[in-house]
This record gives C-alpha cells, structure tokens and sequence, in this order.
C-alpha cells in the first residue's frame, strides 16, 4: 500500500534512505550520508511531500518517495525489498500526481540510472554535485498524451 508519509514514519525512512543510499552510493564515503542524517530529519522529509510503500501484511514501511514540487527528491526501497517492485510501485503513482518529474542521480549509480530510463526519463545534461564533487545527470519525464 501507498500512503502519505506521517511524522511516526521518520525513523524508518530515515534508516531506508541511509542503509539504501550507503550501497547505492558507494563510491562516496558513507560518514557522508551520516553527517546528512539530521538534514534529512529536519528539513529536507518536513519540506517534501513524501509517501510511504508499506507491506501489506505487516504493515512495515518498505521504501518512500519525496517531490519538492515536481523534483522527484527521493526514491529509496529497504535494501532486502529491492528487486520487488516496489520503486516501480512509487514512481507510477507519484505519475498520477505530476505529469512532469525532474531529478539529479548520480552517473555512478548506473542501477538507479538504468531505473529512471525505464522509467521513461531522459537525460538532459550532465553536472557536478557541488556537495559531493560527482558527476551526475539531470533527468525529466514527461507524460505525453
């Protein structure tokens, strides 16, 4: 199930996007992520609508995604829920909600590049990460009807 994320969802989004990014992102070094945590916590979930992916039976959040507007922000699965469909699952509804999506993912991460293609986005320049000092895409989808 899908639903709107609610403040008791912190904990296990915040620990879903840190363990999902550690691996995702390996080629930064994991004190990164770490020293982000309490960003994420305080402004970055608060300021972005984000919605959870539970599991059906035990209620257990799986993955999340988070839009600033329409800038796709976030899309992380638990690492033992990936392969399952479950990023699959959020990016078709956020598409109900926003017909256009804009997103930066790092070149590096060619799993989530491969995702985002599939997914109908397309690459339309290439960047650096000021943060992180890694090249990364930016990528836009548009519905077309």
């Amino acid at each position: 199930m899908i639903r709107k994320f609610q403040p008791r969802d912190e904990d296990a989004v915040i620990r879903i996007w840190l363990e999902a990014s550690a691996i995702a992102h390996y080629f930064i070094p994991h004190s990164y992520w770490e020293n982000n945590t309490a960003s994420m916590r305080e402004i970055y979930i608060p300021q972005s609508e984000t919605f959870v992916h539970t599991d059906d039976t035990t209620g257990e959040i799986t993955g999340f995604i988070s839009l600033s507007g329409n800038y796709l922000a976030a899309l992380f699965v638990a690492p033992a829920r990936q392969g399952k469909g479950i990023g699959q699952a959020l990016m078709t509804y956020v598409k109900t909600l926003k017909p256009e999506l804009e997103l930066n993912v790092y070149r590096e991460n060619t799993r989530a590049v491969t995702f985002y293609k599939h997914q109908g986005f397309k690459i339309t320049r290439e960047q650096e990460d000021e943060a992180t000092g890694q090249k990364e895409y930016a990528m836009t989808y548009r519905l077309h009807t």
